[in-house]
């Protein structure tokens, strides 16, 4: 109840500020969000058969972070901790669960913040923390538009018949029985494009596309779960089918991120609207897919589900004409916690009290910024893991009781050497951290350990 009426009257705070603020222009945000995008599948990451020139581009005119981290290694805790600023060791949702472990009531969210200070606000694709008649749903958590999956797991299927349009079912004709013939996110670009030339002011828009996500469905039955509608540009290469249709994926996810800027331009939004591009995890091998065939995890040792670099290390990218210079690659080290008070700073609202995260915005604007002592993130998918990165030292507790290992980021970010014998004050001082980085979870309890599971 406390928490509750903290959480109220917080909201209140926020509406209270919107109606008495100055009348400056406050900023349009769009947060893109892929689905186990490596952090080196985009051309400006490194990458070199895939072609992301819209990415590129994006990147190019604004920042480009090389050690930006996603909330966890797999969809669900990852999304929470973006929408809600709190880390593994205190948000809710920690893990994966089928159906979606929902969003409680006292969980205040990035969008309800935005909401009551005056914005606009749509989700398009995959939510994963709360389905239809749940304290998580989308309408419940301040989206004034949802258009989307019934769940993290329907969310595999790029040709479903069945979609959610605010509490609604919306059915999706051209694919009933055996047709498939509408790719669902061309979809959900439609919708997110719409919403742009609708205007309104200022607008959040977050568009949650799955790519490059397998459908593991399809695939245990046809050993290629990357559902596309084709393999252009790739059709000639010799490459196998997986990899061809996944490479297709990413590039028609670049097309319509180019679309997307289009349409800024053609409503002269172009200037005042933060686009933001990251992912959620790392790169998956499922689907038919190997990691290894583009190098999807770069310089990076682990994919989806390890706390080694590649499991959550992201390409994020951060776009702004009227604040940010364009051109910059930035080393600063933050976290999906992050957005919700950057965010927050952004549109000049009150940022709530008890977040792990701190705002990136000054980092943003090219002034001095404050940095985390740690950050911290912990697992429970086969057992109870844990990861702090302290400065440039990475520490990793693959179980409970087992010795840390640990890495310098500065002279190994491929985690190849553990050099925790050599420097056991710095392993005294991560063990302290990861002792007391957490509340305990009765959803996810440290003694219990989990079987993989969708996401």
């Amino acid at each position: 109840m406390e928490l509750a009426m903290t959480r109220r009257e917080f909201l209140a705070s926020s509406a209270a500020l919107a109606n008495s603020a100055s009348q400056g222009a406050r900023p349009n945000i769009i947060l893109i969000l892929a689905d186990d995008l490596g952090y080196g599948d985009l051309g400006c990451y490194g990458q070199k058969q895939i072609a992301t020139p819209n990415l590129d581009r994006l990147a190019s005119e604004g920042i480009r972070f090389t050690q930006a981290y996603a909330g966890s290694t797999v969809c669900a805790p990852s999304r929470c901790a973006m929408m809600t600023g709190l880390h593994m060791g205190h948000a809710y949702v920690r893990g994966n669960r089928y159906p979606d472990l929902p969003l409680r009531p006292q969980d205040l969210t990035l969008t309800e913040i935005l909401k009551k200070g005056g914005y606009r606000t749509a989700l398009h694709g995959k939510w994963s923390l709360g389905g239809l008649s749940t304290t998580g749903y989308p309408t419940r958590r301040g989206f004034d538009e949802w258009f989307g999956y019934f769940s993290q797991t329907q969310a595999h299927d790029y040709y479903p018949y069945l979609l959610l349009e605010g509490e609604r079912e919306y059915l999706v004709r051209g694919n009933f029985g055996a047709k498939k013939t509408v790719w669902v996110h061309d979809l959900f670009t439609e919708r997110a494009l719409d919403f742009i030339r609708r205007r309104p002011q200022p607008f959040f828009l977050h568009l949650c596309w799955t790519i490059p996500h397998a459908n593991n469905e399809v695939g245990r039955d046809t050993g290629n779960g990357m559902e596309v509608p084709s393999d252009a540009p790739y059709s000639d290469r010799s490459w196998p089918q997986p990899e061809k249709n996944f490479a297709a994926m990413i590039t028609r996810m670049d097309a319509d991120v180019g679309k997307i800027m289009a349409a800024l331009r053609e409503t002269g939004q172009e200037e005042n609207t933060i686009v933001i591009f990251t992912s959620d995890n790392g790169p998956h091998r499922e689907g038919g897919h190997d990691p290894d065939f583009f190098d999807s995890n770069g310089p990076l040792r682990g994919i989806k589900r390890d706390l080694y670099e590649g499991g959550i290390r992201v390409p994020m990218i951060v776009r702004w004409p009227a604040r940010i210079k364009p051109g910059q690659v930035s080393d600063q080290v933050w976290a999906f916690w992050d957005l919700l008070p950057t965010l927050a700073e952004a549109a000049d609202l009150p940022v709530p009290p008890g977040l792990d995260g701190i705002s990136m915005l000054p980092s943003w604007l090219g002034k001095p910024q404050r940095n985390h002592e740690y950050l911290y993130w912990e697992f429970h998918e086969g057992g109870f893991k844990q990861a702090v990165r302290m400065g440039d030292w990475k520490g990793v507790r693959l179980a409970p009781g087992k010795p840390l290992e640990l890495y310098d980021l500065r002279t190994d970010v491929g985690e190849t050497r553990n050099v925790a014998a050599r420097h056991p004050e710095v392993v005294a001082r991560i063990e302290k951290i990861l002792a007391g980085a957490r509340t305990e979870s009765a959803e996810f309890p440290v003694r219990a350990g989990r079987g993989a599971s969708a996401g």
